[in-house]
């Protein structure tokens, strides 16, 4: 019966638990706490009072805080001030600029005063700037000289011991100290020779960590040596050490990964669609319905101008209408403005190529300047697709690349957008080859693995220097 008992009550446990520390949450509080206390002084000294409108500005400004600074990793533990302090400042001008477009959508702009905003802004990233440096200083002297050291040792000869090897011994937030690696059968390894001392074969594990006195020890064995990590468990099971394991998936082709729970169990996405659910997908669904619905007004002489022309030019309809493959492989119309003249459609989609006979002269000038992709604006405002992603292939190409690029539909995992990361480094219009599909894929996956809010931003601010590509016909 206390064997049972016993079970259930381990069955219960969470094996997934949140390792946030103490003084993230102190820099998360004071955070918040500052940017408020500085409109509430600087409304009371400029305006008198503190009214309704800068109430709903808090909220919406705490809101977002709460969004972005998770998203953008803000409290993670930087290894070095400056790489912080750029975070802040990337974390703090998105959330004002958030809140100018939502300002601006909602007419709101001119209920507060502008020299209160300006100064607002100005002085809460100062402030923020100061609780990171003396939040991290404190730490990092309290780590450096009151902490005490935890032996640890390192078992593994693959790039995820090598990793966490380098990882403990550069970062001052961590409170281990490697005291050497061991690996099976004493293989030996040549990142390791010079900085960790190999203490050789883990069939002797229990006897090192009692020679070098270890605490910790983090097991990075490769996926087919995995069964050593039972014995190494059973050997050292009468020892006072924790024990850790850190899966090698750098030696697995991965997607987009990440570790959840389910039910207190922790979980390794190797291949997972991003921004699924979540506040990053709040704040990207957020950002494509606003800056498309500003677009769109702000370019509304410029597309009822190029509709007139297409119309008044040559026979046929202004918008162009073809099916793509999306996210997930659902399919719908990607919206264009017709640059060529109306002709027999084609079973297999001809890329346009330079000369192209079949495209109009203003067909010409607008895919040069890719102002015919602008009513895709309205594809990002109905939801099919975004302002940042992989573009949108048609059908008879997806068919036939699927078959010659390596991981070419795992493209259809995130909703496509208007520009990405591929066509901002240089892979736009006509792809001659296979290999230049190829790099063209390359970088939608890196898209895919390392998405974040500014790598979107850092996109979009790109993408108006690479419109006039020598590529695009």
């Amino acid at each position: 019966m206390l064997r049972n008992y016993s079970t259930v009550q381990v069955s219960r446990k969470r094996l997934l638990r949140n390792h946030d520390t103490f003084i993230q949450w102190v820099q998360h509080v004071l955070n918040i706490s500052c940017v408020c206390a500085c409109l509430v002084l600087l409304t009371y000294s400029e305006v008198g009072e503190f009214t309704v409108p800068y109430r709903s500005l808090i909220a919406f400004t705490v809101l977002l805080m709460v969004l972005v600074y998770r998203s953008l990793g803000i409290y993670r533990r930087f290894e070095n001030l400056e790489g912080g302090v750029r975070q802040l400042c990337r974390a703090w001008g998105l959330v004002v600029i958030l809140l100018g477009v939502l300002s601006a959508i909602t007419g709101v702009t001119d209920i507060f005063s502008k020299s209160v905003i300006i100064e607002w802004g100005v002085m809460s990233i100062a402030a923020q700037i100061l609780i990171f440096y003396i939040t991290y200083k404190i730490h990092a002297w309290y780590s450096q000289r009151v902490q005490v050291r935890i032996p640890t040792l390192i078992i593994g000869a693959g790039n995820m011991a090598q990793h966490l090897a380098e990882r403990i011994t550069s970062n001052i937030w961590l409170p281990e100290e490697v005291v050497g690696v061991m690996t099976r059968d004493a293989v030996p390894i040549d990142w390791a020779k010079e900085q960790y001392p190999f203490l050789g074969d883990v069939d002797q594990i229990a006897d090192v960590v009692k020679e070098k006195g270890v605490k910790r020890i983090y097991v990075a064995l490769a996926f087919h040596n995995i069964d050593k990590l039972l014995d190494i468990q059973e050997r050292l099971k009468d020892v006072n050490v924790d024990l850790i394991w850190a899966p090698d998936i750098f030696s697995l082709n991965l997607l987009n990964h990440s570790v959840r729970e389910m039910a207190g169990v922790p979980l390794i996405n190797l291949n997972e669609t991003p921004l699924l659910a979540g506040g990053p997908a709040f704040v990207k669904y957020t950002l494509d319905k606003l800056f498309s619905l500003i677009a769109i007004v702000m370019l509304s002489p410029i597309l009822i101008s190029v509709a007139l022309i297409i119309k008044a030019t040559s026979k046929g309809p202004i918008i162009f209408k073809q099916i793509r493959d999306g996210w997930d492989g659902k399919q719908f119309h990607v919206y264009k403005f017709r640059s060529m003249y109306v002709h027999t459609p084609e079973k297999i989609v001809k890329q346009a190529t330079k000369g192209d006979p079949r495209i109009t002269p203003i067909g010409r000038f607008i895919r040069r300047t890719s102002i015919d992709e602008l009513p895709q604006l309205f594809n990002v405002l109905e939801g099919s697709m975004s302002l940042v992603g992989p573009r949108p292939h048609a059908v008879s190409h997806n068919q036939f690349y699927s078959g010659q690029v390596k991981q070419y539909l795992a493209r259809h995992r995130i909703k496509p957008g208007m520009t990405g990361l591929a066509q901002v480094n240089g892979h736009r219009g006509e792809t001659e080859t296979v290999e230049a599909m190829e790099k063209r894929v390359r970088y939608d996956l890196e898209y895919i693995k390392n998405w974040s809010l500014s790598l979107d931003l850092k996109i979009l601010f790109k993408t108006p220097f690479v419109l006039f590509s020598k590529n695009a016909y």
